[in-house]
């Protein structure tokens, strides 16, 4: 049986490893590029089918943004830049900001 301390201890643990994974790129509209090039990009590099890079790329369009891809920092970090540097506009976000 866990005492109060323990307990304690598990739920940080939890919410610690909980909050790793609470990071999106969000991926805003820009007049530059084409939903082409934006579909292209959200498969070759954030691992969407087809179906989904079309889906994100229409959310982007219409609302002026939107998170494309969630997932702990330390991994969509890269994924992130390098969208950046294929021209699209994009940032990486903590839900916890």
């Amino acid at each position: 049986m866990l005492n109060n301390y323990d307990l304690e201890e598990s739920i940080q643990a939890l919410l610690a490893n909980s909050r790793t994974s609470d990071w999106s790129i969000v991926l805003y509209n820009d007049e530059v590029n084409t939903f082409d090039w934006v579909i292209d990009c959200l498969v070759k590099y954030c691992g969407h089918d087809e179906i989904q890079a079309e889906q994100c790329a229409w959310f982007v369009h219409t609302k002026g943004k939107y998170a494309v891809k969630k997932g702990p920092q330390q991994s969509l970090k890269p994924i992130c830049q390098t969208l950046i540097e294929k021209g699209l506009s994009a940032v990486l976000e903590s839900e916890y900001e």
